[in-house]
């Protein structure tokens, strides 16, 4: 598969440490919670309830942390259990919940393949944009970056700083320009310079939900008069900092554009990381990446056995991808 990775025949050494690192917030929060419940205690309805709360603040949401105790319980109930028990657990369930979600973008179904990028300001989008360009260059790829967020000349400049940083051209026009005209001019750019993959980089202001639903509405409207099946994903940067907030943002960009998959960014700077997995249980969406630091190539494949050990805790130099 050609993704944003290639794949290597020897696993990256010290990929799951710099997981856990990253998610060192959301997995201390966790671990030492799941300590201070089954410390030489049995699996009870008040140690289940408290597992439930613990789970629910830990962003993972109602739902979710009520399906994982029940689980957790299923087998337990009444008998004496271990931290260490729970904790391996509790991984493996949310392994399951998050393997549906572990799917690299291949980008091989059409050239160029356009990728317009969604999300609220502030996610770290344009930073996102740059991250994966810089992964694609590196798999050997001809990448183009448009500058569609017209609205804010400060993300026309960043992205323009990001090109200059990875090699990537920029087509950008001048603060307020029209978006869709825009898109338009660079996928007729990206097919006349036989670029391999097409980034759309899009405004996030949610002040006028209407006035951004009409935007995005016609810059792919546009898109779709140069090649009909563009385009070909549809990616919305989350910031898991704003915990449960992630899920209204999904639900707002669903109502105006297909989104096709979801990266998660600042994993490193929050304990709300569980949220990830409640977007998942939620929306059934792949999540192609995560940001697990500000380095350039911290942004990361998500390897849904790896997130769920480093969340919990558990130290598994043998966890896939390490």
């Amino acid at each position: 598969m050609i993704g944003f990775w290639k794949k290597k025949e020897q696993p990256e050494k010290g990929l799951f440490k710099k997981l856990s690192e990253g998610l060192v917030q959301s997995s201390n929060k966790l671990s030492s919670g799941i300590t201070d419940i089954f410390t030489k205690k049995k699996l009870d309805a008040g140690t289940v309830a408290q597992l439930e709360e613990l789970l629910i603040a830990s962003d993972l949401g109602p739902s979710t942390a009520a399906k994982l105790a029940a689980e957790i319980s299923r087998n337990r109930f009444g008998k004496e259990v271990s931290t260490e028990e729970i904790k391996e657990a509790l991984a493996a369930e949310i392994e399951k919940i998050l393997l549906p979600a572990e799917k690299q973008l291949s980008t091989a179904s059409a050239k160029p393949y356009v990728i317009l990028m969604a999300g609220v300001n502030g996610t770290g989008k344009t930073t996102t944009i740059g991250k994966l360009a810089h992964q694609f260059r590196q798999d050997g790829k001809k990448v183009m970056l448009a500058a569609g967020d017209t609205f804010r000349a400060a993300a026309v400049e960043q992205l323009k700083a990001w090109g200059a940083r990875v090699d990537c051209p920029v087509i950008a026009k001048e603060e307020g320009a029209d978006a869709a005209a825009l898109a338009f001019e660079a996928l007729d750019r990206a097919i006349a310079d036989n670029i391999d993959v097409l980034m759309i980089d899009t405004a996030g202001r949610l002040q006028n939900k209407t006035h951004l639903m009409a935007e995005l509405e016609k810059m792919i409207r546009v898109i779709k008069k140069k090649a009909p099946d563009a385009p070909h994903a549809t990616l919305l940067v989350l910031d898991a900092t704003v915990g449960q907030n992630a899920h209204s943002q999904v639900e707002l960009f669903k109502q105006i554009v297909n989104i096709t998959g979801l990266i998660v960014t600042k994993l490193d700077g929050t304990a709300k990381g569980g949220v990830l997995v409640s977007l998942v249980e939620r929306f059934l969406l792949p999540v192609h990446a995560i940001g697990i630091g500000e380095g350039i190539d911290d942004l990361r494949p998500f390897v849904a056995r790896d997130f769920s050990r480093s969340l919990i805790g558990i130290q598994d130099i043998d966890a896939a991808g390490t």
